[in-house]
């Protein structure tokens, strides 16, 4: 509970965290509105998270004065103390909080795509672009594809640019492939690279000094390149309750980048229709 300080009423002392009298008006109010605060907050955390997974708790305190200005911050870290024994936050690392229950998508990166994205870096290196494999949703399906697709998205004015580079260095690459050329070149070869436009504000992380997208991209995504995610479409409503059963994930994220693509109520109602079934 959130420390207030020693109050005088009537001549008597009265102390918020010992002496609540039944029959004390105020006290009863007082103590109402202490838990009215408290939850206040306690809503109010999880937003601190939305773009970090962990935060110092100096930023943390901080973030709640700022909404919270009368709040001294001593009486912030008596309660952030409570939040995490209630296991709403829990310390990853020394000096940090994050929130507490599910893990945040984190996908193995292997060397082979980390040596592709530090080359792009390297030769482009002021363009904004991500890197990831077809074999992390693997984990989220019933039936496994056993050929995997290795994807750049990146900008549109250089993506041509990357494209004959990467063709130059033997590599099997295709740029913005159409549904004839997965059937006929694709989904019957090995080690493919495919380009494709990213989309502006995408939802995406650095993690290992390497850009990949999060999964709430992924998932949207999903609904709306039926080409690139063919051996996902029969699954849809699976993939999206096990990703939302085995990871945290942001509503909000997808909602604004669904609203990008114009697939607002699509993935609203999916995701809906997932949590209900939870």
């Amino acid at each position: 509970m959130l420390l207030i300080p020693r109050l005088r009423i009537n001549g008597s002392n009265c102390y918020s965290l010992l002496n609540f009298g039944k029959k004390c008006v105020f006290c009863q109010s007082l103590i109402q509105n202490i838990v009215v605060l408290e939850q206040t907050i306690k809503d109010k955390i999880p937003t601190y998270f939305v773009d970090q997974q962990a935060i110092s708790k100096t930023s943390l305190v901080e973030l709640i004065q700022k909404d919270f200005p009368n709040l001294k911050k001593s009486s912030i870290t008596v309660y952030l103390s409570k939040l995490k024994k209630e296991g709403v936050l829990k310390n990853p690392s020394r000096g940090k909080y994050a929130l507490s229950g599910k893990d945040r998508f984190s996908p193995v990166i292997d060397t082979k795509l980390k040596r592709l994205y530090n080359k792009i870096k390297k030769d482009y290196p002021f363009i904004e672009f991500c890197v990831w494999n077809t074999l992390w949703l693997n984990q989220f399906m019933r039936h496994q594809p056993f050929r995997f697709y290795t994807i750049i998205e990146l900008e549109k004015d250089v993506a041509q640019s990357v494209f004959y580079k990467l063709k130059d260095q033997g590599k099997t690459v295709f740029l913005e492939p159409d549904a004839e050329t997965f059937e006929l070149y694709i989904h019957n070869s090995d080690d493919v690279i495919i380009l494709k436009q990213l989309v502006s504000e995408a939802p995406l992380v650095e993690t290992e000094n390497i850009v990949i997208p999060l999964l709430e991209k992924l998932l949207v995504d999903m609904l709306i390149d039926t080409n690139l995610f063919g051996a996902q479409q029969s699954e849809l409503k699976f993939i999206y309750q096990s990703a939302f059963e085995k990871f945290e994930i942001s509503k909000s994220k997808m909602k604004r980048y669904a609203h990008r693509r114009n697939r607002e109520t699509e993935v609203e109602q999916l995701s809906n229709l997932t949590l209900a079934n939870n």
